[in-house]
């Protein structure tokens, strides 16, 4: 389906090759045969999310200072997969465990998302997690400050409602979760 749309790749190269800014520039034909020229391609590792809930109920949420936006934002618990990671599972769940110090009884793959698929190689995988019971304190990164705290549905709402949750990844991986926990209502 839409296969006519797909682009051919005619060359690539890397303008840059670091852990957190790796682009490189890319010449492709379009299926009408017009050549684009410097179509700039971010690529990140896949990256993980999940919308905790702890063995009585409450939503783990995580503040943390982020420089680009100048924000302490609230966002989800979640990060890049490892090398060492066999599968996104594995990867939310050793994130989880660093990040917030809780493992889960259950883990659901909600799918998942792009941040931009016009520059980003990459997917955010979205989880929902429960049955989190906290086994060891946090384990982060040297450049990681991460603040847990723990929210009900009501408080989780009403953060939304004020618009307080700036990650839009996340956004997405909290609407879906709810979708799939039956706690969203249309009309």
């Amino acid at each position: 389906m839409g296969e006519h749309l797909r682009w051919k790749l005619l060359s690539s190269e890397y303008i840059s090759k670091e852990d957190w800014f790796t682009v490189r520039k890319d010449t492709c034909e379009k299926p009408d045969g017009k050549i684009v020229n410097n179509y700039y391609v971010f690529e990140f590792p896949e990256w993980v999310t999940c919308l905790a809930i702890t063995d009585d109920g409450k939503i783990i949420l995580e503040k943390q200072y982020r420089h680009a936006a100048g924000e302490i934002c609230i966002e989800l618990p979640g990060g890049c997969v490892d090398a060492t990671d066999d599968t996104l599972e594995d990867a939310i769940r050793r994130e989880m465990l660093e990040e917030t110090g809780y493992a889960f009884e259950t883990m659901h793959y909600l799918g998942k998302i792009s941040a931009n698929p016009s520059t980003n190689s990459n997917m955010m995988h979205m989880f929902i997690a429960t049955g989190g019971k906290l086994v060891q304190e946090q384990e982060l990164d040297h450049n990681e400050e991460i603040e847990i705290f723990l929210a009900s549905f009501e408080e989780l709402f009403q953060l939304m409602e004020e618009k307080r949750i700036l990650q839009s990844m996340h956004m997405s991986t909290i609407f879906y979760a709810l979708r799939y926990l039956d706690k969203l209502k249309y009309s």
